[in-house]
């Protein structure tokens, strides 16, 4: 296939996208964002905890295990899917709202769960419709914005992740207190979310005379991305995968720590705070460093520097597990994963193996965000009860982050 021969849809873009549409999309992965994260740092363990007190952590690491399962097929499943989709209304827009309606059965779902395999089903079908939006959410970058401002968008997006779990954490524990309400409020910002997007922007469509190949072995094939024809996508996959599992480490137990390490009297005001200093340190590092990787058209200076502050976080909480020592985590995690995520969007989206892959591209790009969720519970619940609790927890978080750091060297596009 020539660039001539290819679809409007699957030409690189050149033209910057505007405020109205980079608004659009920020709603959008704010609401997504709040549905995933809502549960996973405040209701979910305060469910867990309800249903069974005495192994709440395992209860917790259970379900958002098997959801994060889910999840790892349902992100490059529905970005392939979205790659072939010749619907009038486009190829992202139609998975993206029916993912964001599943999300939010689930969510109902969990609102009414009384036993752990009903939380169980609902946190899957969460998993399922939230990452099937957010394949075709994050392939809207590559699809719109031209490789200029990717930096300056992907900052945007990360900041999207913050504010939505800082707003879920608001809505769940500030606004609505009780556990049915929170889950049924995620429900509604999920839904209106990707409402405002779909209606509001463009979606280029494949013309109907275009026809990939629908032969189950071929649609397989697709799925793969070799590592020998790609090294640099591999390379960047394994550095975000590290970069998310040090997060995923550090993050998914706070409540309990707060709790149970450092016996903070108020633990959800206390996450609250928290994730307060959290934002506000990741808002300063993703716009800064958004503004001047762009500018400059260097990408891999900056994840440097984000793996050594985020790798500084881990580490006080390592070896002080103290509420002073938490409030000086929080906004070092903050601006070191800001500063990372307004590159890492710009690094994976330029390593990219094929303009009509990207959706399904981006699906496996995703799988290095969603795997941690799988690993990180059942690894953090071995680490609490057998290998040191948590300073040994968090020293693995900053262990990860470093190697994190080593891995990004090996990709050669990307300066």
């Amino acid at each position: 296939m020539t660039d001539t021969d290819a679809p409007a849809a699957l030409a690189e873009p050149t033209t910057r996208v505007r405020r109205g549409w980079t608004s659009l999309l920020f709603v959008a992965n704010i609401g997504l964002w709040l549905g995933i994260y809502a549960p996973i740092q405040v209701l979910l363990p305060e469910q867990a905890e309800l249903l069974n007190a005495g192994h709440k952590e395992l209860v917790f690491g259970v379900v958002t295990g098997v959801g994060a399962v889910v999840s790892l097929f349902a992100n490059p499943l529905v970005g392939l899917a979205s790659d072939r989709t010749r619907s009038r209304f486009g190829r992202r827009h139609p998975w993206t709202l029916g993912g964001a309606c599943v999300g939010a059965v689930g969510l109902v779902v969990l609102a009414l769960a009384g036993n752990v395999v009903v939380m169980t089903v609902g946190w899957c079908l969460v998993q399922a419709g939230l990452n099937g939006m957010l394949a075709t959410l994050t392939s809207a970058v590559p699809d719109r914005v031209p490789v200029e401002q990717r930096a300056q968008i992907g900052g945007l997006v990360g900041i999207s992740q913050m504010l939505g779990t800082v707003l879920g954490a608001v809505v769940v524990t500030v606004l609505i207190t009780s556990l049915p309400g929170g889950y049924v409020a995620c429900a509604v910002v999920v839904v209106l979310g990707a409402l405002a997007f779909v209606l509001r922007t463009p979606d280029l469509a494949l013309p109907k005379s275009w026809h990939p190949s629908n032969r189950w072995r071929d649609v397989l094939a697709e799925l793969w991305v070799s590592p020998r024809e790609q090294p640099d996508f591999l390379w960047a996959w394994g550095c975000h995968f590290l970069i998310n599992l040090g997060n995923a480490l550090g993050t998914f137990y706070l409540l309990y720590f707060l709790k149970d390490a450092v016996h903070y009297p108020d633990p959800d005001t206390g996450l609250l705070i928290m994730m307060g200093l959290y934002g506000v340190a990741l808002v300063i590092g993703g716009l800064s460093v958004g503004y001047l990787s762009d500018r400059s058209g260097r990408r891999k200076p900056y994840v440097y520097l984000a793996v050594l502050v985020m790798a500084a976080a881990a580490l006080v909480l390592t070896f002080w597990q103290t509420w002073p020592a938490a409030l000086a985590a929080s906004p070092l995690l903050g601006v070191g994963f800001g500063a990372y995520w307004a590159v890492a969007l710009a690094i994976l989206t330029e390593v990219l193996p094929a303009a009509q892959d990207r959706a399904k591209d981006l699906g496996v790009v995703n799988i290095a965000n969603l795997l941690p969720q799988v690993i990180a519970p059942l690894a953090a619940t071995v680490i609490l009860a057998n290998l040191g609790g948590y300073p040994a927890l968090f020293g693995a978080a900053a262990i990860a982050t470093l190697a994190a750091g080593v891995l990004i060297v090996r990709v050669k596009k990307v300066r």
